[in-house]
């Protein structure tokens, strides 16, 4: 019956639900800036798995439903950009420029170090789309031939300490524009960035919800040829 139950696509779904929605009561209840609901979850999700001796097999059945949602979310960005059209329109060059360079500054980092430290190719490519929303960078690194798994956990853990840093970074450089503000974090740490920009300010959170889609736009134009270009140049 047990066996029965952990296989079932339904488990892994109703527990990933189940484990978020107690990291938003802890969120909303302590207010703290550690108390992330996606940190609190995965948590949550390890060591109940562990605890009751549960292959994550069994939990991943229901994972990869929730993992079929993913590619309709991307569509949701294009709304997301239609929504703040106006806002896109007044700042676009600056948008286009602070985005292309932050997108840039992740690549670069990325493959200068992957390089230095020998990383297999499709380690480092899993890597590359670490600073944009979850669809797009699987969607990139199955284009590239990288290892899906790795690049889930890389945007999971660049997401989620962004959310963490930003207000930190604020605190100690508090004169920044807001609109610098959104886009860095939407450009650096995607759809959990975000919320926290929404909780910063209106403008800040508009701006990084442009930033999410442009900066998805923008690596999934330029990172696989540079990619390309600088592998046939190292070789």
């Amino acid at each position: 019956m047990i066996d029965q139950l952990t296989t079932s696509p339904a488990f892994g779904i109703l527990i990933t639900i189940f484990a978020y929605q107690i990291g938003l009561k802890i969120k909303n209840k302590t207010n703290h800036i550690l108390a992330n609901p996606l940190l609190i979850a995965v948590g949550l999700i390890i060591v109940f798995l562990l605890v009751l001796k549960i292959p994550y097999t069994a939990y991943k059945i229901g994972g990869d439903g929730i993992h079929f949602f993913l590619g309709p979310l991307t569509v949701v960005l294009g709304l997301m950009l239609y929504r703040q059209r106006l806002v896109i329109k007044a700042h676009f060059l600056s948008l286009v420029i602070g985005i292309t360079c932050g997108v840039l500054t992740s690549f670069f980092s990325i493959f200068i170090l992957g390089k230095i430290m020998g990383l297999d190719d499709s380690l480092l490519i899993s890597l590359l789309p670490k600073s944009i929303t979850t669809p797009m960078a699987l969607s990139l690194t199955e284009i590239l031939e990288g290892i899906p798994v790795i690049t889930v956990v890389t945007v999971t853990i660049t997401g989620t300490s962004g959310a963490l840093l930003a207000p930190l970074v604020l605190k100690l450089l508090p004169h920044f524009n807001p609109i610098a503000v959104g886009v860095g974090i939407g450009t650096s740490a995607h759809a959990v960035g975000t919320s926290k920009a929404l909780e910063i300010g209106e403008t800040e959170g508009a701006l990084s919800s442009a930033a999410i889609g442009l900066a998805g736009l923008i690596t999934v134009l330029i990172v696989p040829p540079l990619y390309a270009l600088l592998n046939h140049l190292i070789d």
